[in-house]
């Protein structure tokens, strides 16, 4: 080999490496689908009061990204109203503690994401917010992205209401609630200017989802864990549904305000330090930040507050399964009294 061919390959290798680092690949491909043809059987398969159709075009969402099997039906109602093409993804960073991450937002810089029908593009927005952001507030982290499970879970419902959908992902660790108010106060700022600059219109144009799986519950299966309070009998699961339902009564049905934000943290974060959990909701930094962010967007946007109503409240225990066996799909976690999780399906318009 010559010296132009061996340079001419070893430049094809580079920018064949360039490019496959530029996709992030999907991490969990039992409990979600890979293909489209699994996302089309698992959608016939969902009921119809589940995928009935909605006129409105929600502002906002918050959505779960546990295991179709469990939750495939509240991720269709939720998300029926998210139709823009635009659309920026508040998610959980599971890993944060592994990577030591906290107190910033986190980035990805992959071009693209890997999904069902067509790969995902990354909205230019990224780059504009990564241009003016405040450095202190965000860190680019690749493999954290990666790794974690909680926005690739619904990108594929998404896609079947955009079919161009291109995305904004972005990670809440660890957080103070001081710093969600400056954060989500900041981020709202640079968006509504990219909105106002390319005249999108929030909701049809531009819309925000949040993902959250809600209370993690038991004694079996959580890592050694015993997150079962109120005990795992009957009468434990009822109180433990029962305080799920006015935390969600209390802070995320009706108009929003930033009080019963901090309410909702309050409930579910540890007074004596952000990083613990208070009621073990996997949103507990998610939630409170991706509605701060969308209700200051809106302001901004109309001069009016957001108004959340409930899409539905389900938990792995009480949920009729959706057979997903067959599609090459299963379940990445138990579901019985010592060990479930719940789910909430939020709209915001």
């Amino acid at each position: 080999m010559n010296k132009s061919t061996f340079f001419l390959t070893f430049l094809i290798l580079i920018l064949l490496s360039i490019t496959v680092s530029a996709q992030r690949k999907q991490v969990d491909t039992i409990g979600f689908a890979k293909y489209g043809w699994q996302m089309n059987l698992l959608f016939s398969r969902i009921s119809q009061s589940d995928k009935a159709p909605v006129e409105e075009f929600y502002k906002a969402a918050i959505c779960p990204h546990d295991d179709y099997a469990y939750a495939g039906g509240l991720y269709a109602k939720t998300l029926a109203g998210i139709k823009a093409q635009t659309v920026i993804l508040i998610g959980v960073a599971h890993k944060a503690k592994k990577f030591g991450l906290e107190n910033k937002l986190i980035f990805d810089s992959f071009g693209e994401w890997k999904c069902t029908v067509r790969d995902i593009k990354v909205s230019s927005l990224r780059q504009r917010l990564l241009q003016t952001l405040s450095p202190g507030s965000y860190v680019i982290h690749d493999s954290i992205m990666q790794v974690e499970h909680s926005l690739e879970a619904i990108t594929p419902f998404l896609q079947r209401n955009s079919a161009w959908l291109d995305i904004v992902p972005i990670l809440v660790p660890q957080m103070t609630f001081e710093n969600m108010e400056l954060f989500s106060e900041e981020l709202a700022q640079h968006v509504f200017a990219y909105m106002r600059e390319k005249r999108l219109s929030f909701g049809r144009d531009l819309a925000i989802v949040i993902s959250n799986d809600a209370l993690h519950y038991g004694d079996e299966d959580w890592g050694g864990a015993n997150m079962a309070p109120f005990g795992t009998d009957d009468t434990g699961t009822a109180k433990a549904v029962a305080k799920d339902l006015m935390i969600i009564d209390d802070c995320l049905k009706g108009e929003v305000k930033k009080e019963r934000i901090r309410k909702f943290y309050d409930y579910t974060v540890s007074a004596d330090d952000f990083r613990d959990y208070n009621w073990t909701w996997c949103g507990r930094y998610s939630v409170p930040f991706g509605i701060l962010f969308a209700e200051k967007l809106n302001q901004l946007y109309c001069g009016k507050p957001l108004t959340g109503e409930v899409t539905g409240y389900r938990s792995s225990i009480t949920t009729p399964h959706i057979e997903v066996k067959d599609l090459r799909m299963g379940t990445t976690a138990p579901a019985n009294q010592r060990h479930w999780v719940s789910y909430i399906g939020v709209r915001f318009m």
